[in-house]
């Protein structure tokens, strides 16, 4: 096993790798593919609209790998929000030793974790929240850069900064999240401080991932520039695939006279995006992605994946020691 970093010593795992919390995508097959090739999975409870839901997938999980996997609890802004306690309490009930919390407001869910002995790793895009979770008690804070797909905040500070920040300041254990698809970028986040990666994109595109092989083949075909970001008026700032749907949702963010959410709801409805990893047609509605997507070239196995990005990472890091030549002493 050559890592042993902060994230695989805590979590049980062998490859500093993380599955990132996905919408319509954190099932039971893909978490399980995961945490059977040595990183981690994760289930994403909101992805079930009560908590029994949760429930059955975590069973259901237990029984398709024996290695640690976590659960994914975003907490967003809603008109009338989820049960956040009873996902929580599911959670703790089932015995699921780690949680990635994300969103507005965690603090009560975190403190019901943290009472109950569960590891949390929460995800931030900036110093300043990432410095307030500490003060929360979390254990790993996911360190989210410009690049990466879905929310990402509104500093638009990409990783290469992001990640030293992270070094510079925090006094807790961090992983580093968008931008990644590969053991290069796992070396180079290593590199910048982080004990690991949270990897969602990458993840989208494989065998195991629970969407449509149209859906698969279009992220092979895409390049780095083939992302927008949406809803940047209301600050809530997303980042999409760019498609057709995409492009009607900037011109009425940006020609809107009111500014009303109404006139852009109906382009960026998580149902039609839902539908789009159904159907196969990336043009039918919205469906988050991140620049990583040019780097991404085939579709495997996690297995193979997780196993590619292992050796690459310990073949890079290996290569670029041996850049270093001590000086002779006299």
């Amino acid at each position: 096993m050559p890592f042993n970093t902060e994230l695989t010593r805590q979590l049980g795992i062998t490859v500093p790798v993380v599955q990132g919390g996905m919408q319509h995508v954190g099932f039971a097959e893909l978490a399980s593919a995961v945490s059977n090739a040595g990183g981690l999975g994760i289930l994403t409870a909101l992805i079930w609209p009560e908590p029994e839901g949760l429930r059955r997938e975590i069973r259901k999980c237990r029984k398709m790998t024996s290695r640690p996997f976590a659960v994914n609890i975003t907490l967003l802004p809603a008109l009338v929000p989820p049960d956040y306690d009873a996902y929580a309490q599911v959670v703790i009930d089932e015995g699921v030793k780690i949680v990635e919390t994300a969103g507005n407001s965690p603090g009560p869910v975190i403190s019901k974790l943290k009472k109950a002995g569960v590891i949390v790793l929460h995800k931030c895009t900036t110093i300043r929240h990432a410095q307030s979770a500490v003060k929360l008690g979390v254990d790993f804070l996911s360190i989210d850069g410009f690049e990466c797909a879905g929310h990402v905040g509104e500093s638009d500070i990409t990783n290469f900064i992001l990640l030293s920040k992270a070094r510079q300041t925090l006094k807790v254990p961090f992983i580093a999240s968008g931008g990644f698809a590969d053991g290069q970028g796992l070396a180079a986040a290593l590199a910048l401080g982080a004990c690991g990666v949270n990897m969602g994109t990458r993840f989208l595109c494989t065998v195991e991932s629970p969407i449509h092989q149209n859906i698969k083949e279009q992220i092979v075909r895409a390049e780095e520039t083939d992302t927008a970001l949406v809803l940047r008026r209301w600050r809530n700032t997303t980042r999409l695939y760019k498609n057709k749907v995409t492009e009607q949702a900037l011109k009425v963010e940006q020609e809107s006279k009111t500014g009303e959410f109404s006139e852009i709801a109906p382009f960026v409805s998580g149902k039609r995006g839902r539908e789009v990893f159904i159907n196969g047609d990336p043009e039918y509605g919205v469906w988050t992605a991140g620049q990583v997507i040019g780097l991404i070239h085939d579709i495997p196995n996690c297995k193979d994946l997780i196993a590619r990005i292992e050796k690459e990472a310990e073949e890079t890091l290996r290569e670029k020691l041996a850049l270093f030549t001590p000086s002779s002493k006299l």
